[in-house]
């Protein structure tokens, strides 16, 4: 598994869930449950994980549609 993105914004992982799973592209939302705990702060961010093999694809697929990753 590798990290693609990290996020508190609540809108970016259901996105690029969509976009990478058009691809075919499994993907794993991670943390999802600590930020729904914490959710009133947002201050806990959630991680999107994909396969090692799929990562240069993934990346390819959000940049492309404009999804803000880490570095």
């Amino acid at each position: 598994m590798k990290e693609l993105l990290r996020t508190t914004d609540p809108t970016i992982i259901p996105f690029a869930t969509a976009l990478l799973q058009g691809e075919g592209i499994e993907v794993f939302d991670i943390d999802v449950h600590m930020h729904t705990i914490e959710s009133t702060l947002g201050m806990m961010p959630r991680r999107l994980m994909v396969r090692r093999e799929d990562h240069f694809m993934a990346v390819s697929v959000l940049r492309e549609n404009g999804v803000p990753l880490h570095d």
